[in-house]
């Protein structure tokens, strides 16, 4: 799951728990998602990276630039 890129579904913020698509088994599954830094904000359709999952459905992502 680390390292794996999705796509914010819903916006992710301080006092916000977001929302992610990532690719699981050939499809794709939603995740609550956190920002790393907690004071950034992450808006809708943004492109993210995983840097850290908490089973079953919690991830913390970073932007991703590129």
């Amino acid at each position: 799951m680390i390292g794996e890129t999705g796509r914010v579904t819903g916006a992710i913020g301080p006092g916000l728990v977001g929302e992610v698509m990532l690719g699981v088994r050939g499809g794709a599954e939603a995740f609550l998602a956190y920002a790393v830094e907690p004071d950034e904000r992450i808006g809708r359709g943004a492109l993210v990276v995983v840097v850290e999952y908490q089973p079953p459905r919690t991830v913390y992502v970073m932007a991703a630039y590129g």
